[in-house]
């Protein structure tokens, strides 16, 4: 509770409402010699990106249904059941299992919520609009003391700093993925129980995704070329890539990738194989086309 907290009203939140942009400046730094050191890893909710579990899942030696199961829970982003998983912690305290008495011990690949701390991003989409906006906001928590550090820069170069244009870059259209599905609302219909599987599968579980796309199953309804399944094959990040543009043709109907003329009676087909197939486990392994 702060200071400015009474026992009969709710917890003062540590977001500011302000909006910053980049050209904003902000006093803050985080270093090992700081009283609150790996506080703010001992109280943890967080949500993990495409290509954050991509690159935790490379540096722990992990396939991506490894780090999914031993490391993450799923969670339901939106009201509408759009899957989402964050970092599971400790069974009995809200710990990040990364964290020790030296500091994180995936510093290098850690989350992009890590990364961004202790600023918060936005970013917003209205339905009359073709792009969505970001902003950033300033996170204060009663334990944090980076906020009384003798440094002042720019979001800007806090963001070059902690190494996030990376981050920023990978899950933009991810994130504009939820951005539409959320500002369409009714416009693009209910999703199907199968299409948020897919979501999962092409968001989350990369290697499964892979296999799917080499899957005789995928050959039959979408068209690749040598060059670019050579590709795919062997590099995560055009691989991510690749599922952000098959998510938006599955959820959407954006025409991002061919498909076969007799792509139509081959999804009939495929439909009447999977009609027994159990679409409720969010972790199944693909070895068939999508069918929406």
């Amino acid at each position: 509770m702060s200071n400015h907290d009474t026992p009969n009203s709710p917890p003062t939140s540590p977001l500011q409402p302000v909006r910053l942009s980049l050209d904003d400046t902000i006093q803050f730094r985080c270093h090992r010699d700081i009283a609150c050191f790996n506080e703010c890893c001992h109280c943890i909710e967080i949500q993990l990106t495409p290509y954050d579990i991509l690159r935790l899942k490379q540096r722990l030696g992990l396939t991506s249904q490894e780090f999914l199961a031993q490391y993450t829970l799923p969670f339901e982003m939106d009201a509408q059941g759009m899957p989402g998983v964050r970092i599971r912690t400790l069974d009995d305290k809200p710990i990040c299992p990364f964290v020790t008495a030296e500091g994180c011990s995936v510093y290098e690949d850690r989350p992009t919520v890590c990364r961004y701390y202790a600023l918060g991003l936005m970013s917003m989409r209205h339905q009359e609009q073709l792009s969505d906006e970001n902003y950033y906001f300033l996170i204060k928590e009663d334990h944090c003391q980076g906020h009384q550090e003798d440094r002042i820069l720019s979001i800007r170069d806090y963001r070059l700093e902690q190494g996030l244009e990376i981050y920023d870059e990978m899950n933009r259209e991810w994130r504009q993925i939820i951005l539409k599905k959320r500002s369409a609302g009714p416009a693009v219909g209910k999703p199907t129980p199968r299409s948020y599987q897919f979501f999962f599968l092409g968001s989350y579980n990369l290697d499964s995704f892979r296999n799917f796309v080499f899957s005789p199953g995928f050959s039959e309804v979408y068209e690749i070329d040598p060059d670019t399944l050579e590709v795919l094959k062997q590099d995560d990040l055009t691989l991510l890539k690749y599922s952000f543009k098959l998510l938006k043709q599955v959820l959407f109907g954006e025409m991002h990738i061919v498909t076969r003329d007799d792509a139509l009676q081959k999804r009939v087909q495929r439909r009447r194989e999977l009609e027994n197939v159990d679409e409720t486990d969010p972790n199944k392994d693909y070895n068939g086309p999508i069918v929406v």
